[in-house]
């Protein structure tokens, strides 16, 4: 198991951290031209690979269906949150609620009235999508059968296509805009256009047809670039945050996605009788770190993705620290 998240992480902090490094000898709009290459090209390439590679045999309806019911609850607790949060932070400015000028309270309330529409989209993407292909697959095997190594790619893939590229660009289309340029034919129309969708359905039907090895090989070398690529964005946005703040806020979210989430996850399924390692998978799942596919939508609708970043670094870490806690719970 140490093994295979050290495989799983070195990516991350190599490139990562080059993204840091590289922060001061970039032109300005590089992590946006970078962003709308992953989200035209990067990512549905590394979608179309998936959907012809992933085995769709197996509980095909049970778990895209448990998938879909994390992704609701996920979104559920964390629009929940930051409701309470705004209501709290109102509460704070008209009453003076809470005593003591610099208390840490004060200014993290201080700081929730101040934020703009487009952090509550990125607050609500930060709890909800997870990183299931990168982080996600690379766990499983190390944890699970290979007999039950199915439900682990059927639920990333579901959380890849109708999560990320399907409530998460509607819900970075909602919050991207102001209330007076929204309506829900541009968020389903951003939906339906969405080339990371097209590009799975290409895959799915097109994987009876066999490519050349060269060509496999190939598209496996660019897969490996598309997720380089991702990472170094990462890296680039964590050295452009100049405060603390994103970080204080992105605390929340962050418990939501690898405490709150996996645990309910848990519970639930012990509940309903389920349990061994189709059980572990869908805890892992939903409690993997924050996709970075999250910082490529916030740049390409205006998020905040300062915050986005922070909840990133901050899951990553935070994964390392539940694991053990599920394995033993769980498993």
């Amino acid at each position: 198991m140490i093994e295979t998240l050290f495989h799983a992480y070195t990516p991350l902090v190599i490139w990562t951290g080059l993204g840091l490094l590289l922060f001061r000898y970039i032109p300005v709009d590089f992590p946006k031209l970078l962003s709308r290459f992953l989200y035209w090209i990067g990512i549905p390439l590394q979608i179309l690979v998936l959907a012809r590679q992933s085995d769709f045999s197996g509980a095909v309806g049970f778990t895209p269906a448990i998938a879909i019911f994390v992704l609701f609850v996920s979104t559920s607790l964390a629009w929940l949150t930051w409701l309470l949060l705004r209501w709290l932070s109102a509460l704070h400015v008209k009453k003076q609620y809470f005593q003591g000028k610099n208390s840490l309270v004060n200014l993290f309330l201080l700081n929730v009235n101040s934020l703009k529409r487009s952090s509550q989209g990125s607050f609500i993407l930060a709890a909800m999508l997870g990183n299931t292909g990168f982080v996600g697959l690379a766990m499983t095997p190390a944890l699970i059968s290979t007999d039950n190594n199915n439900w682990a790619v059927l639920y990333s893939v579901t959380n890849n296509v109708i999560g990320t590229y399907g409530f998460g660009v509607f819900i970075a289309s909602y919050f991207g805009r102001s209330d007076q340029k929204n309506h829900w034919w541009i968020q389903l129309k951003d939906v339906l256009t969405v080339p990371a969708l097209w590009a799975f359905l290409i895959g799915f039907f097109s994987r009876s047809i066999s490519l050349p090895e060269t060509v496999e090989s190939g598209l496996q070398t660019a897969i490996l670039g598309v997720i380089a690529s991702a990472l170094l964005l990462v890296g680039i946005r964590l050295r452009s945050i100049k405060t603390w703040q994103s970080f204080e806020l992105a605390l929340i979210p962050s418990l939501l996605k690898v405490v709150i989430v996996p645990m309910l996850i848990g519970l639930g399924a012990s509940f309903f009788g389920l349990s061994g390692d189709p059980r572990l998978v869908l805890v892992l799942m939903s409690g993997t770190p924050t996709a970075l596919s999250v910082l490529i939508l916030a740049e390409i609708y205006e998020l905040d993705r300062d915050l986005l970043a922070s909840g990133i670094a901050i899951t990553s870490v935070g994964l390392l620290l539940m694991l053990p806690l599920w394995l033993a719970w769980f498993s």
